[in-house]
C-alpha cells in the first residue's frame, strides 16, 4: 500500500467511526423531516430527518463540495423515463 492509499484508508476509517450522536442537526426552515446536515469534527453528516435514528452519510469537505456542486448543476436530477414498449408495437 502506498502512503497515499494508506492516508485514504485512514480517512475512510475516521468517517466510519464518526460519532454523530451529539451533533446539532440543521434543516430547512419548517422542514424538520427533510434532509438534515451536521458539521462534526471537520466532516459533514447528512441524514433523513424523518428517521433521525437511521444511518447518516458522512462527507469530507471535498466530497461535500463535489456533492453540492453536482446538485446545483442538475447531476442528480431524475430524468423522465419512456414507458416500456410492448412486444408487437
Amino acid at each position: 500500500m502506498t502512503p497515499a492509499e494508506a492516508a485514504q484508508a485512514a480517512e475512510e476509517r475516521r468517517k466510519i467511526e464518526l460519532d454523530v450522536s451529539g451533533a446539532e442537526w440543521l434543516n430547512a426552515p419548517g422542514d424538520e423531516e427533510g434532509v438534515q446536515i451536521a458539521f462534526v469534527d471537520g466532516y459533514i453528516a447528512m441524514r433523513n430527518g424523518a428517521e433521525p435514528d437511521g444511518p447518516s452519510l458522512i462527507f469530507t469537505p471535498a466530497e461535500w463540495r463535489a456533492f453540492v456542486l453536482g446538485a446545483r448543476d442538475g447531476e442528480f436530477d431524475i430524468q423522465p423515463q419512456e414507458p416500456p414498449q410492448q412486444q408487437g408495437e
